[in-house]
């Protein structure tokens, strides 16, 4: 791991500063003091104790977040760097989560960077899994999201809120005395946490679920091409998609560390009787809570080994089963939104991150070494005047112009200006017929998994202005390794559905016409998911 010296001087001062400042008050001025603070409900207002949501809620949040760390370290090892721009230039990067410099003496994809990780840690783990990953970190945030709304909502429905919300400034200089204690290795009188919280307590409790945990749902959107594409101003609220994507990777770190200082303060304080504050709702020394707690975690463990096992036993399953439920969620929320966003010239990119497998056919490579003078471009399938294009006619039916941020699935992005033919125009030529409703781009390019590479999208996004076959990037003739003589661009998916060195274009009735009836190659062959737009 390599991190910026400018960001490690950032963190380290975030971390050392306050505890140095502890140590220095207790060197000078010995431990602070701390009043006892009630321990009965005769000295509480109400509310007190755990009730039944409160404690199904709290567990509900724990299944889920640990499958969300999984997932979310599984999609990060797919692209190992954080980037605070968004050209994402080697280099440039705070952290880098591999020990790999991009070596300058050969082409080097961003599929070559993906990192391995163990499925001890990631879910599913290993290599380019991040399609799985997609599905366990969207399945599991639905519903973490969900648990945490009841859970806001039975908070300031039931008054219990009054236990987490501080109401006075007073909390500041309290919990500053409970950090001077544990910073410095001494334990403070505590409270019982049945009846009240500690001034600390307090403000970590509060800060993770109204800070953290909106942190971790605003940044999720920040990557999204089509939201930030219709929102430009979005993004821009951090700074950039990359600093969205960093904040998020910082959030997840925060839940971490919240976590294991969480239960390692419930094991100090007490662990049978905690366990039976939030397990069974209960003030007392039995040992109930400790066996059912135990359980419990039993049952998250297994569940992880059961969400592991089903990603490399049963992959189809789990991206249908994503499908049925992601997406038409996804589709409430992002339907009908289009790209409109562009950047100015001279935010152009220094690097762009190449990926795919550059085509080693011999008709690729003939037709490459004439300067593609001899190339076709096949448009048949369900439309009334299938026809074969050469780049000179491409050229001479019109051409737009754009400055883009390109979003890969694997995380990083990059701004070009690309110039080509509208799609749009492309189908006003050939006519689809009304029955289709797809346009399959097939590749002369080959997938991770061998054979022909190929994507789809719909009518409706090849009909946007920012849709075109791209034969300029960046005001040069489209280069060999970014996908010449023809590349896609659809300006609200991701990176992989925009298909490079492109063959053929087949207009069909549905995804189901065509490969194995998933969309596309990655979905077909790693799993992707069909709503490529987030």
């Amino acid at each position: 791991m390599r991190i910026q010296r400018k960001t490690l001087l950032v963190f380290l001062a975030l971390i050392v500063v306050p505890i140095v400042a502890a140590y220095a008050q207790w060197a000078a001025f010995g431990l602070p003091s701390v009043a006892a603070q009630a321990a009965t409900p005769r000295d509480v207002a109400a509310p007190t104790g755990f009730p039944a949501w409160l404690r199904v809620t709290h567990y509900v949040n724990l299944f889920f977040l640990l499958l969300l760390v999984r997932s979310g370290l599984q999609i990060l090892v797919d692209h190992p760097r954080l980037y605070w721009n968004v050209h994402c230039t080697p280099g440039t990067e705070w952290l880098r989560l591999t020990p790999i410099e991009v070596p300058a003496d050969r082409v080097w994809t961003a599929k070559d960077d993906a990192r391995r990780l163990s499925p001890w840690i990631g879910l599913p783990g290993y290599r380019h899994t991040v399609g799985m990953a997609r599905h366990w970190h969207f399945l599991s945030v639905l519903f973490w999201v969900g648990n945490g709304v009841v859970l806001v909502f039975l908070l300031f429905g039931t008054g219990q809120w009054r236990r987490l919300v501080p109401t006075s400034w007073m909390i500041i200089p309290e919990a500053w005395s409970y950090f001077v204690y544990y910073a410095t290795f001494h334990m403070p009188p505590e409270p019982n946490g049945f009846y009240r919280y500690n001034a600390l307590q307090q403000l970590a409790y509060f800060s993770t679920i109204f800070v953290l945990a909106p942190l971790a749902i605003v940044t999720g959107p920040s990557m999204s091409p089509a939201f930030t594409n219709r929102f430009p101003w979005y993004p821009k609220a951090p700074g950039n998609r990359q600093i969205g994507r960093s904040l998020h990777f910082l959030v997840m770190v925060a839940f971490v560390v919240f976590t294991i200082v969480h239960v390692a303060m419930v094991c100090a304080t007490g662990l049978v009787r905690n366990m039976n504050h939030i397990v069974v709702g209960a003030d007392d020394g039995r040992p109930l809570g400790l066996y059912l707690g135990a359980l419990g975690l039993v049952v998250v463990v297994a569940f992880n080994g059961l969400a592991n096992w089903a990603a490399w036993r049963r992959p189809r399953m789990i991206q249908h089963l994503a499908a049925a439920i992601v997406t038409p969620i996804m589709k409430l929320l992002f339907g009908g939104v289009a790209p409109a966003a562009e950047f100015p010239r001279d935010q152009v990119s220094p690097f762009f991150w190449p990926n795919g497998k550059k085509p080693t056919s011999d008709e690729w490579t003939s037709m490459n070494a004439g300067g593609f003078k001899d190339y076709r471009l096949k448009i048949y399938g369900l439309v009334e005047n299938p026809v074969e294009l050469s780049l000179d006619e491409i050229r001479s039916m019109g051409a737009a112009s754009q400055v883009t941020l390109h979003h890969c699935i694997q995380g990083w992005s990059g701004v070009a200006a690309w110039r080509g033919l509208p799609t749009s125009t492309l189908m006003e030529l050939v006519r689809p017929r009304p029955e289709a409703r797809r346009a399959v781009f097939y590749s002369f390019g080959e997938g991770l998994e061998g054979g022909a590479y190929y994507d789809s999208h719909t009518i409706e996004d090849l009909g946007h202005p920012q849709s075109i076959l791209a034969y300029e990037m960046n005001d040069e003739p489209l280069g060999e390794l970014y996908g010449a003589p023809l590349r896609l661009r659809v300006e609200n998916q991701l990176g992989f559905k925009m298909v490079k060195w492109v063959r053929a274009v087949e207009f069909v009735a549905s995804h189901k016409d065509f490969g194995e009836g998933e969309g596309g190659y990655n979905e077909d062959h790693e799993y992707f998911g069909e709503l490529a737009n987030i």
